[in-house]
């Protein structure tokens, strides 16, 4: 990845990292999975916590806290990526972050933050 775009997707990492370690409880525990697929990096950052429940990340937004929808998908699309967030109730949360390789484009968006 160009640089400014692995600073943005580290970042979004920090943030996730940083979503664990504030809300899902002092035993909980982080993985963190990075593929190198042909056309995109793709990190996981998973964890064992409670999960979300429903609807609090739309909550959340609605209260004005962006930290998932700035931190981490707005980085990620401004790259030209992704960001997925997977929770369950009582079995942890997922975040899934891909940016492609061919982020030429991204470039420049990465390099204005």
């Amino acid at each position: 990845l160009p640089p400014a775009a692995a600073r943005e997707l580290a970042a979004a990492v920090g943030a996730a990292l940083d979503n664990v370690r504030r809300h899902a409880g002092e035993e909980a525990r982080a993985w963190i999975l990075v593929e190198d697929e042909p056309g995109a990096i793709v990190v996981t950052v998973r964890d064992d916590g409670p999960g979300i429940p429903e609807g609090r990340l739309a909550e959340a937004e609605g209260e004005g806290r962006l930290g998932v929808a700035q931190s981490i998908r707005g980085r990620l699309r401004d790259l030209g990526g992704s960001a997925e967030v997977i929770s369950v109730p009582g079995q942890g949360t997922e975040v899934e972050l891909t940016v492609p390789k061919s982020a030429e484009g991204a470039r420049g968006k990465a390099e204005k933050r």
